[in-house]
C-alpha cells in the first residue's frame, strides 16, 4: 500500500511539473534521481565504493541554469540504512560526456536528506543532462573537491528497480 501510494503521489508531482513546465516554458530538465553502483564512471567521475538508495529525489534544471536538487533517505544500506560517514553532498552538471558545473557543499543529514538550490553557469544547450549527486564532506570535513557520485539521474540500477 505505502509504495503504491508513494508511486501515485510521484505520478502527481511529475504530471504537476510537467504541466508548469508547459505553462511556464522554463523548466528544461526534470528527472528522478536513484542511488549509485560501484564501477561506475560517468563524465570522468566514479562512483562510491558501496552501493547506495534513495526513497525519494527528484533533479530540476531551468534553462537558465537553476538547479534544484532534492533527495530523501540516500542512505547506505551497509551502513544502517544511513548515511555513513557522508556529512556533505554536492550536485554536478553533466552535458554530453564532460561535466560543466558543479554546486557548492549542502548538508546531508545522517537519514539521508539533503536539498541543493543554486545557479550554475552551463552550455546552452546542455545535450544529455546527467545530474550527479557527489561525496562533498565526510565526518564533518568539507572536501577541497567533491569526490565520488553516490546518485545520479538518468541511470537505471536493473531492471527490478521500481
Amino acid at each position: 500500500m505505502k509504495k503504491t501510494f508513494s508511486t501515485v503521489m510521484m505520478a502527481c508531482v511529475l504530471a504537476g511539473m510537467f504541466a508548469v513546465s508547459t505553462l511556464a516554458d522554463e523548466f528544461s530538465f526534470f528527472a528522478p534521481i536513484v542511488g549509485s553502483n560501484p564501477g561506475v564512471t560517468i563524465a570522468g567521475v566514479a562512483s562510491g565504493g558501496a552501493p547506495w538508495v534513495v526513497r525519494h529525489g527528484v533533479a530540476v534544471l531551468t534553462d537558465d541554469g537553476r538547479l534544484r536538487v532534492d533527495v530523501r533517505g540516500l542512505v547506505l544500506p551497509s551502513a544502517a540504512n544511513t548515511a555513513g560517514p557522508v556529512t556533505q553532498v554536492a550536485a554536478s552538471v553533466v552535458c554530453g560526456d564532460a561535466l560543466a558545473a558543479t554546486s557548492g557543499a549542502v548538508t546531508l543529514t545522517m537519514n539521508g536528506d539533503a536539498e541543493i538550490r543554486t545557479k550554475l553557469a552551463l552550455p546552452s544547450p546542455c545535450l544529455g543532462t546527467i545530474v550527479l549527486v557527489r561525496v562533498a564532506g565526510v565526518n564533518g570535513t568539507v572536501l577541497a573537491a567533491p569526490s565520488a557520485f553516490i546518485a545520479a539521474t538518468g541511470v537505471v540500477k536493473d531492471a527490478d528497480d521500481k
